[in-house]
């Protein structure tokens, strides 16, 4: 099987990384493949010699990874699950029910160094204590973790265990590359209120939401059958009986509409059914996030609302793949009247950032009855209003510091100047990453002329210096330059060449540090066109 550029990439990444790090995380959205890559990075683990166990804490996902193993690499998997045992196996790859290798007594079966590779399926679940019993009995063993979803908090949390990201593909680039469906979100102008629902475990009580979303099921399902009735969707709600109820005023629409859960009897002849296009419609409280596949589905209706973005990406992942005759995922986004939460919606599914997210939100809700494509278009339009809402924080905060006689810019001014969002917007993940900055660090950034004072952690150091070498070997004004510049009114000073702003700064200087007046022209009609 020919791999994708991007399949290629993080399978060379990941062995790129295990060269200084033994627990490594790969990040790929739902619908690009994640399996048939680290199939292929089985492949090679096997035939340097090595052996891979792969986990996963559902069957269907170990018999996903087993099939396409064969068909991707031709190697057969043994399996470690209830009854089947293999310890004692010929195949060097074995797929392992987490619950089942949990076990001391399953696990001591097993030579500690008989795996030299851990595979991770779904790894933003590798912080449990079921997971981590096996990883710590097979100590030296080398670890890559796969997800789909992995949001910020959840990526600090992993940081704890897994040392660095060896490789990330975003959704955006995947659509942008052809390889997902375009998405299109459209806000629905109804509004259910949700603000007396209770929280349990970090997110939404499904009872209490049950009962929030009973007064609004006919008025949804009128909402549907107006803009999704050409469409098969996907419902998620939260409870199984939810499920029923909303698949009957479904059907009382003109839908076909089915419901399932896990223990319905006729689980497997619904899901036949729904992918045969029987039903165009098919309701479940929370069963299909993770491990099932539909191309076909171009419509996903989520009214489970929730604060987690993992798990929000998993549902909207259900319906990105692309698929012959589709044009595009439409995602009925729902106003959530909440007064304490913020709710995951369609923009933070493509948003590295608080304020991106904000603008698309605003976006998608002025957007009317065609709904918003979440494109390249989209971003970018939003990222010039980031652009200008952060440089009219800059010029605020120029206007407080321009008394200031500091040597030394601000690290953050300084990547607001230079459109560095991902300097603005960074956090730390991983355990190198939160450690203090070294003393080399912070004396290579106070010689380039930035403030170390403000740079609290490693990985922000390291981010900030690469930024600057870049800038230095593609010609950019360097901090002092750009900080200079800005006291004196200019704007998009990060663009500008490091000589065109010496130039610039000597004429000043050689005018007594005033604006020569062509200086100033250049300056007022900047401040017009902007």
């Amino acid at each position: 099987m020919q791999l994708r550029p991007y399949q290629e990439d993080a399978r060379r990444s990941a062995h790129e990384a295990w060269k200084d790090f033994n627990r490594i995380l790969t990040v790929m959205p739902t619908g690009t493949g994640k399996t048939i890559v680290f199939a292929n990075i089985a492949k090679d683990i096997v035939e340097a010699g090595g052996r891979v166990l792969i986990m996963a804490h559902r069957g269907e996902l170990l018999d996903q990874a087993a099939d396409k193993i064969m068909k991707a690499t031709g190697l057969a998997c043994a399996v470690e699950k209830a009854e089947q045992e293999s310890h004692n196996a010929l195949e060097r790859i074995t797929v392992g029910s987490v619950q089942s290798l949990m076990s001391q007594k399953r696990l001591e079966r097993f030579s500690e160094d008989h795996f030299s590779h851990i595979i991770i399926d779904e790894a933003h679940h590798a912080l449990a204590d079921s997971y981590q019993a096996s990883v710590r009995y097979f100590g030296d063993a080398k670890v890559l973790g796969v997800t789909a979803t992995p949001d910020r908090n959840d990526k600090k949390n992993l940081g704890s265990y897994f040392e660095t990201m060896s490789y990330e593909y975003s959704l955006i680039a995947a659509i942008r590359d052809g390889y997902l469906a375009k998405i299109r979100a459209l806000s629905v102008p109804l509004q259910i209120d949700i603000s007396k629902v209770s929280m349990q475990s970090g997110d939404f009580k499904a009872s209490d939401l049950d009962d929030a979303l009973a007064p609004y099921m006919d008025q949804i399902a009128v909402e549907m059958a107006e803009r999704c009735a050409d469409r098969k969707s996907l419902v998620f709600v939260p409870l199984v009986a939810t499920a029923e109820r909303f698949a009957e005023v479904l059907r009382s629409k003109g839908f076909r509409a089915a419901w399932i859960a896990g223990n319905h009897p006729e689980r497997a002849e619904i899901l036949q059914n729904y992918a045969a296009g029987e039903y165009d419609v098919l309701v479940n409280s929370m069963l299909l996030t993770e491990g099932y596949d539909d191309p076909a589905t171009d419509c996903i209706v989520c009214l489970r609302p929730t604060k987690s973005r993992p798990l929000y990406a998993q549902i909207i992942g259900r319906g990105t793949r692309i698929h012959q005759g589709k044009e595009d995922l439409l995602l009925l986004d729902f106003l959530w009247l909440t007064e304490k939460h913020e709710l995951c919606r369609p923009a933070n599914l493509v948003s590295d950032s608080d304020a991106m997210a904000n603008v698309l939100k605003k976006a998608t809700e002025a957007a009317g009855a065609e709904g918003m494509l979440l494109d390249d278009e989209a971003m970018a339009e939003a990222k010039k209003e980031v652009v200008k809402e952060r440089e009219a924080a800059l010029a605020k905060e120029l206007r407080k510091q321009r008394a200031k006689k500091a040597r030394l810019v601000d690290p953050l001014q300084w990547a607001v100047s230079v459109n560095a969002e991902d300097l603005t917007d960074y956090q730390p993940d991983f355990g190198w990453e939160m450690s203090p900055p070294s003393k080399n660090q912070l004396g290579q950034l106070e010689k380039s002329g930035i403030s170390a004072d403000a740079v609290q952690s490693a990985g922000m150091a390291s981010k900030l210096l690469d930024r600057l070498e870049m800038r230095k070997q593609a010609g950019f004004a360097t901090p002092r330059q750009v900080r200079c510049l800005e006291r004196y009114g200019f704007k998009h000073v990060g663009e500008m060449p490091f000589a065109e702003a010496n130039k610039i700064i000597t004429r000043i200087s050689g005018n007594g540090w005033r604006l020569p007046h062509d200086l100033q022209n250049k300056i007022n009609e900047q401040r017009k066109a902007s």
